[in-house]
């Protein structure tokens, strides 16, 4: 047989095997690490809401001082949720029916919560609206969930949120289409070591 009629060479097996074995191991330590992450952000509910609250990651919704000067015809349809963890025993709803509010309106809402157990708990709650891009444009002024939550055996207390809902708003077109927010809290138990990993958070810097 002459070289015009010899087969086409096919490439080096073990070395397409070995690149393929890389490529995989690749893509198997990027996932784990983005895995990593995601179970480190939510090893400490503190600390991930601390995130949250600085990023305005998922739909957290943004803090004010004061309510704004301005008051649009524009309203907004305001609704209210509630959750709490497994491991934490309390009772936790929205005592509010769905408000209708101007933009930039300041309104009042109140949670209840009820502890079942006998004994002291703590707890701290999560948040975040829905659709998430209105996270930006939903500011409170006052809220339960700027502070850890005590409650004695068997107490039960209303929780009030202070809010309203950024004029800003208006000059977003990406926001047109929103007529209803949703805002959902989640209470969590908060132990010893996170109230003190907030705390450190929390305290001015160079604090003793």
């Amino acid at each position: 047989m002459n070289d015009r009629n010899r087969p086409t060479e096919t490439p080096d097996r073990p070395e397409a095997a070995e690149r393929a074995g890389r490529n995989r191991r690749t893509a198997l330590m990027a996932s784990a690490g983005v895995a990593g992450m995601v179970a480190l952000s939510f090893a400490s509910v503190p600390l991930y809401d601390l995130f949250c609250r600085v990023t305005g990651f998922g739909g957290t919704t943004q803090q004010a001082e004061a309510a704004p000067d301005q008051v649009l015809d524009r309203q907004v349809t305001v609704r209210f949720d509630a959750s709490t963890n497994q491991n934490l025993p309390w009772r936790f709803r929205p005592s509010q029916q769905p408000m209708e509010v101007n933009v930039g309106e300041t309104h009042l809402a109140f949670y209840r919560a009820d502890n079942l157990a006998e004994a002291d708990t703590f707890g701290t709650a999560t948040f975040n609206v829905t659709p998430l891009k209105a996270g930006q444009y939903f500011v409170k002024i006052d809220c339960f969930c700027f502070t850890e939550q005590k409650l004695a055996p068997g107490e039960g207390v209303d929780m009030p949120v202070t809010f309203f809902v950024d004029p800003a708003i208006a000059e977003d077109p990406n926001l047109d289409d929103v007529n209803t927010i949703t805002l959902s809290y989640t209470f969590f138990p908060m132990k010893d070591r996170e109230r003190e990993q907030v705390s450190a958070l929390d305290s001015p810097s160079g604090a003793d």
